[in-house]
């Protein structure tokens, strides 16, 4: 089975990434592709191989945590590979893991596919496993501060807000105040108070990729 993929990203796509791996293209599936659109040199993808009976398909990441809480979710009954896939490109890893963690159903029933039974599921299968797989979703990677989901701050945290959060990511990634103030331009006119931070990153790369 394929654990990762170190390669150049060859071509985007609105739900995959071509990684270019010795002259070999490989299409992988990824929470949000445009996330690697500025991203010239070899990059590593952590795998998740799916064998169907007519198709192998592959699942990427950018970090070896992804990976572990997307294997962690396909053991939930009713969650297939495209419905954790969603997961993913809907919450940040540390905001699902911490809402499974406090029992926040109302964040979880916003994630892409999840409905109030399945969020169920996920709380009552996973809970217990997750800080023993590594996956502390109580603290944040950075300065170890909890994670507060009681008000759904990361899925419903105000269109301002949520763009400011947004907007600093991308900075991070390497792109300039002008490309930044073009993309929410493009995107303000269509954003909701609901909107969370990861869903305006996700839109604000494609019209960024698009130029």
């Amino acid at each position: 089975m394929i654990d990762f993929l170190r390669g150049i990203v060859a071509h985007l796509d609105s739900e995959y990434i071509v990684l270019d791996v010795r002259d070999t293209g490989y299409r992988v599936f990824t929470p949000n592709p445009y996330a690697f659109a500025k991203k010239q040199e070899p990059v590593t993808v952590f795998i998740h191989q799916n064998v169907r009976e007519d198709a192998i398909l592959l699942f990427g990441f950018e970090t070896r945590e992804e990976q572990t809480l997307f294997r962690k979710l396909l053991e939930v009954s009713g969650i297939g590979p495209r419905v954790a896939l969603g997961i993913l490109s809907g919450g940040r890893p540390e905001a699902v893991i911490a809402a499974i963690q406090q029992e926040n159903i109302s964040f979880l029933t916003k994630l892409p596919g999840i409905g109030k039974k399945t969020a169920q599921r996920m709380i009552l299968d996973l809970k217990d496993k997750l800080i023993g797989a590594g996956l502390d979703g109580g603290l944040l990677a950075s300065g170890g501060i909890p994670l507060d989901l009681s008000s759904g701050s990361h899925a419903g945290q105000g269109a301002g807000t949520a763009w400011q959060e947004a907007r600093e990511a991308l900075a991070a990634l390497g792109y300039t105040a002008a490309e930044l103030d073009r993309a929410w331009n493009g995107l303000q006119s269509s954003v909701t108070s609901e909107e969370s931070v990861d869903s305006l990153m996700k839109r604000a790369l494609q019209q960024l990729f698009k130029g």
